[in-house]
């Protein structure tokens, strides 16, 4: 099967521009996820790989089930280290900008890497790009940046060398991107490129557990009061949202992380099609995060964009809100009122 990302040509001109960068660093958005974690590692570990000395830089923090990943002691963040990042993307003649589709959402990053001399090198598959890159790798129907960041490897040759420390990452960005393989994850190509990984000495079932049961007794005490104490259901039973406050994360002593996967569960409901997340930034005020989640043709990603300042794909999306949690949940009231279902 066929996996290639690039013509031929394209596949070319990136090989010479790796080979003449001597400063390369790697970023992606503002409070990683899998993917964008497991994508960066992942294409990390090749470029250690051909002989160069890449840098991973981060926005900000990443959830603790993360943590176990080979290669995240050596990740930057720029919360943390600002001027040394910024000395370092400053320096740099090459960036690979994954898992994010334009500059802004890389937080505090974004003016640094706008002032960057570097060659770009987009790789992700948002909708609508729009960053300016030497090479843009864009495909919106691609399961994760993860998927794209393998086969991109394997186009330049690198399979082969790929160890289980590069297939670890990429096999965990893919697997949280898609919710364990059960949404965004229907095309052969994708399970084509988990029997490669397989081939590398990965345990699938270990990156499962280091992800999704690798939680603190407050997240599962969390859960248990969100889903009793807090979820709305709306629309005959298609629709759900709940709330998660300040002072919610406090009483369950909140690590970075912990409402990861939660805007799931509503969608075990039967007959439920949307579930919506609202939780208020543990250190910034009037900052409510959004998270949409929907199964069948719910377009999760217009709801996003029309009223919650975000994007995202069909199934999967999020956004941001400027206001108080109060404010915040009935402008997630009217949403789901007015949409068109």
């Amino acid at each position: 099967m066929n996996i290639d990302i690039l013509t031929n040509e394209k596949a070319q001109q990136l090989r010479q521009i790796i080979d003449q960068a001597n400063g390369i660093v790697i970023c992606c958005h503002q409070n990683p996820d899998g993917d964008a974690i497991g994508s960066s590692l992942g294409l990390y570990e090749y470029l250690r790989d051909i002989g160069k000395n890449p840098l991973v830089i981060v926005p900000d923090a990443f959830p603790d089930f993360l943590h176990w990943m080979p290669g995240t002691e050596r990740i930057i963040r720029y919360d943390r280290k600002k001027n040394l990042a910024d000395e370092y993307i400053s320096n740099a003649d090459l960036i690979f900008c994954l898992d994010f589709n334009t500059l802004h959402r890389t937080g505090d990053m974004v003016q640094a890497l706008t002032d960057a001399r570097a060659d770009r090198v987009l790789i992700d598959h948002h909708l609508d790009p729009s960053i300016n890159a030497v090479i843009e790798i864009s495909h919106t129907e691609a399961s994760s940046t993860s998927e794209l960041v393998f086969r991109l490897i394997n186009q330049l040759g690198g399979f082969e060398r790929m160890t289980k420390k590069g297939a670890v990452p990429l096999y965990c960005g893919m697997m949280t991107d898609t919710g364990g393989f059960t949404y965004n994850s229907t095309r052969p190509e994708i399970f084509h490129i988990i029997s490669l990984m397989l081939t590398k000495g990965i345990n699938k079932d270990k990156i499962y557990r280091n992800v999704y049961n690798n939680y603190s007794v407050w997240r599962l005490r969390l859960v248990g009061y969100v889903l009793l104490e807090r979820m709305t259901i709306m629309k005959d039973g298609t629709a759900s949202y709940f709330v998660i406050t300040k002072e919610d994360l406090k009483a369950f002593r909140y690590n970075k992380g912990d409402a990861e996967g939660l805007v799931n569960m509503p969608l075990q409901i039967k007959g439920m099609r949307l579930s919506i997340s609202l939780r208020e930034d543990t250190e910034k005020e009037n900052l409510i995060w959004i998270s949409l989640r929907s199964v069948d043709d719910f377009p999760c990603n217009l709801m996003a964009e029309r009223y919650f300042n975000g994007g995202g794909h069909l199934n999967a999306a999020g956004g941001r809100l400027y206001c108080s949690i109060g404010e915040a949940e009935e402008y997630v009231r009217k949403a789901i009122t007015e949409f068109e279902w």
